[in-house]
């Protein structure tokens, strides 16, 4: 586990690019901004067709730590995982001699010390695997909270990774459901996750209160993927539908899971892993029930 001090972490971010000249810029400065510099930032430059290229060469015409690699997407239908393999084209540039790795997306505004908080956290806490804070979009001209998953978990659009946590969890899963296979990973590999309140980040692209019917069949599949079993599938996709108010969540998820097993989809997480998820997952289900009933 680290040892050094916050001050002495040093910290590599990627992030993914694809058509984002309208926000980019806005994300780039307020990396220039940080109390605790980035040694260095990869913009992964997918294929873009607006200005994102020049604006991207632009900032690594004036600051040293940022670098750019272009890729053109893969013909290949990726569901869920093309921003991982746009990530992990930016990986291949690393070395490791980092104590964090962050993948960030292209349409945030982070607080000037968001990472050196960030340094803070993984110093303080030595089984913290993955951190971050957490993201509010413009309502009404009012910066406003959204957060639709628990507070202990980090969105994916700004993930901080302990570089042992990273190893251990064996990167990203090229797959629907990187972004919570990760966590639930980590923490088979005995890491927590911390979550910053004090951390707003600015998402400036809003995700929309709900789902499409696509994104629906996603997460079911990612279920059937993370070796949900039925059982918990079912669970997950019924306090989905509660919370938004839409009863067409539970059989658009559940179709995608069934899909996806008649199709045989491959797993993206052990049968020893799924175990423990399922364990996992069962554990949060029963504590939830017992504070409900206690209430």
């Amino acid at each position: 586990m680290q040892n050094e001090s916050d001050g002495d972490m040093r910290y590599y971010v990627i992030i993914p690019a694809h058509n984002e000249e309208k926000h980019l810029s806005e994300t780039l400065d307020s990396l220039t901004k940080q109390t605790l510099p980035p040694a260095m930032v990869v913009i992964v430059n997918d294929h873009s067709t607006d200005r994102t290229e020049e604006i991207i060469d632009s900032y690594c015409g004036s600051h040293s730590f940022f670098k750019k690699v272009n890729k053109t997407s893969d013909s290949a239908h990726l569901p869920g995982g093309k921003v991982v393999a746009t990530f992990n084209k930016g990986l291949e540039l690393l070395d490791d001699t980092y104590d964090f790795l962050v993948k960030l997306d292209a349409d945030l505004i982070l607080p000037d010390h968001y990472f050196e908080k960030i340094a803070e956290t993984f110093s303080e806490n030595p089984h913290c695997g993955i951190a971050g804070g957490f993201a509010y979009e413009l309502e009404n001209d009012t910066w406003t909270l959204n957060h639709p998953m628990k507070k202990d978990h980090v969105r994916g659009a700004f993930k901080a990774y302990r570089k042992n946590c990273f190893t251990d969890i064996g990167g990203l899963r090229v797959s629907i459901g990187w972004d919570t296979a990760d966590e639930l990973l980590a923490r088979y590999y005995g890491y927590s996750i911390i979550t910053d309140p004090h951390l707003r980040v600015k998402h400036l692209r809003p995700t929309g209160k709900g789902y499409n019917k696509k994104a629906r069949l996603m997460q079911g599949e990612a279920m059937y993927r993370m070796r949900y079993g039925f059982p918990i599938t079912l669970i997950a996709s019924i306090k989905m539908a509660l919370k938004q108010k839409r009863t067409s969540v539970v059989a658009d998820n559940l179709r995608g899971y069934f899909h996806a097993m008649q199709e045989r989809k491959s797993k993206i997480v052990t049968s020893k892993q799924g175990r423990f998820i399922r364990r996992f997952r069962w554990k949060g289900i029963t504590n939830q029930l017992f504070s409900s009933a206690k209430d």
